[in-house]
């Protein structure tokens, strides 16, 4: 069972409406919230569009180098839910933002818009656009593959060991973050923790404003472990 299996398809069983990620930016004075239902459709996007196009299987270094925002998110639960091990970097697929390094294999942009628009002009020389590739694809996915326990999931660490580690950091209720989603850490402790628990994450970059989206959110500051 890969790692989105175990963590995120649970709360497909609940209310799929319910907010599960809210995005701030506080340079750019954004607020976007995501449904459960609406991460689910860009995680299943994200892994049909992995495994059609980049035949990516279980065990698969995928490396993703993106900043803790809500696409990342959907680009995490894609790679995962199809067996990709998600790394840091030389990975047969790499993920990045705009203004990132050309790597070695096939690349793919994340514009990071706040309302999931594609890059503005043309990506870069040998990249594609993540965005408009990835929206052309099913909204739901079906693994061709069970993903064993013991395939590596987050670089040196197995499916197992990161479900093991969130459900051992699981956090329940409203959270507000401020962490970078670093691997593997970073990952576990802002993002999965909050899948484990079945709980709201509202995720801020650029942070000025804690203090007023705590009261407005009615959330708790999540800090790290």
């Amino acid at each position: 069972m890969s790692v989105t299996e175990a963590l995120f398809r649970p709360l497909l069983a609940g209310d799929r409406s319910h907010p599960l990620i809210t995005h701030y930016d506080d340079a750019a004075g954004t607020r976007v919230e995501l449904s459960v239902a609406t991460l689910a459709n860009w995680a299943a996007k994200t892994a049909n569009w992995l495994t059609e196009e980049f035949d990516v299987e279980p065990g698969t270094p995928v490396a993703v180098d993106l900043p803790a925002h809500w696409q990342t998110a959907g680009v995490l639960l894609g790679a995962w839910w199809c067996g990709a091990n998600v790394v840091t970097s030389g990975g047969e697929v790499a993920l990045t933002t705009v203004d990132a390094a050309k790597p070695a294999g096939a690349w793919a942009v994340v514009s990071l818009d706040p309302m999931g628009m594609g890059l503005r002009g043309s990506p870069p020389d040998g990249a594609l656009d993540y965005i408009s590739e990835s929206r052309m694809f099913g909204d739901d996915f079906f693994p061709l593959q069970e993903v064993p326990d013991t395939t590596p999931a987050l670089g040196s660490l197995t499916v197992a060991e990161v479900v093991q580690a969130a459900r051992a950091k699981a956090v329940t209720g409203r959270v507000l973050s401020t962490m970078e989603w670093v691997l593997p850490d970073g990952v576990v402790s802002g993002l999965l923790s909050v899948l484990a628990g079945k709980g709201s994450l509202v995720q801020v970059s650029n942070p000025s404003k804690v203090d007023a989206h705590l009261e407005s959110e009615r959330a708790t500051l999540l800090t790290a472990p």
